[in-house]
């Protein structure tokens, strides 16, 4: 298939291009710049030059394709209600293109979607929230309304020994405050899973899924104490409880997250697709990493 990659010079993005094409699937990757078209050409790819902004060039990227996959976000939390409308606006975009084909539209979400189940219970893919805190629900329930072939990828905290999803924002807030924190007993846990084996998710996805919801989930939940642990060592700095109504202020946007407790199922991701998770995890990969 030819298939249309938004963030496709990113981080999940540059694991995914290389996985589509050593698959036989072609890729169009947007970039907005000339570094990342290179980097595409390298990879095999071509890229399209645009952006989540630019609608054209959208619609332009996906005429051209059997296939959509919308991985690029604006990852600016200080706009994060801008940036959602955003998302939204590219999602409507993509789906109108594709609408009436059944051609694919992959759509990348995220288990922190559905948070605010029972407690200690991992969320499963069949979990629908309305009314959620969280404003990217929204480009859920936006995909979902196109008439085509619409699969929700929600993803975990997806690590390698360079980034970590909201755990890379722990070490940035640790490197400013001089501390790594948790708030209470550190005891909630967020889902995790390594960028390769997220990577292999979206092509099974691609290639054998049906209109669904996919956990792109290895470990169902890492302790947050535990990671903290990990960091303090790496960081070679102090780790401390944070009260809970102190974790706005040390934290800033992420503290919305540092207590909630993300743990996620993916079992009947698993089943449908075949996929097994191979990659290292997490705590493996901060111990490796280069602090």
């Amino acid at each position: 298939m030819r298939v249309f990659v938004t963030g496709s010079t990113g981080f999940i993005g540059s694991a995914l291009v290389p996985e589509l094409i050593g698959a036989g699937h072609e890729v169009l990757g947007l970039t907005r710049s000339e570094g990342g078209a290179e980097r595409l050409r390298k990879a095999g790819a071509v890229p399209r030059y645009g952006s989540l902004e630019d609608l054209e060039s959208l619609k332009s990227g996906a005429a051209q394709a059997d296939a959509v996959i919308h991985l690029a976000f604006i990852h600016d939390f200080s706009k994060f209600l801008d940036n959602c409308a955003t998302d939204r606006r590219a999602i409507e975009t993509l789906g109108a293109v594709l609408a009436g084909s059944g051609r694919p539209l992959i759509v990348t979400s995220g288990t922190g979607v559905v948070m605010g189940g029972e407690p200690g219970v991992p969320v499963t893919e069949d979990v629908k929230m309305t009314g959620n805190v969280n404003p990217r629900l929204a480009s859920e329930e936006t995909a979902l309304a196109q008439d085509t072939r619409v699969i929700i990828m929600r993803l975990p905290q997806v690590h390698d020994t360079v980034k970590q999803g909201l755990v890379s924002y722990l070490v940035r807030v640790a490197r400013e405050k001089g501390v790594v924190a948790y708030v209470g007993e550190g005891k909630n846990r967020w889902p995790a899973a390594h960028v390769s084996d997220v990577a292999r998710l979206y092509r099974l996805a691609l290639e054998k899924g049906d209109a669904a919801v996919y956990h792109a989930v290895d470990e169902e939940g890492v302790p947050v104490k535990a990671i903290c642990d990990v960091l303090g060592k790496g960081l070679k700095l102090p780790v401390i409880s944070i009260a809970p109504e102190k974790a706005q202020e040390h934290f800033g946007w992420l503290g919305m997250f540092a207590s909630l407790d993300l743990v996620a199922s993916s079992t009947k991701t698993r089943k449908a697709l075949g996929w097994e998770p191979k990659g290292v995890g997490m705590i493996e990969d901060l111990e490796n990493m280069k602090y």
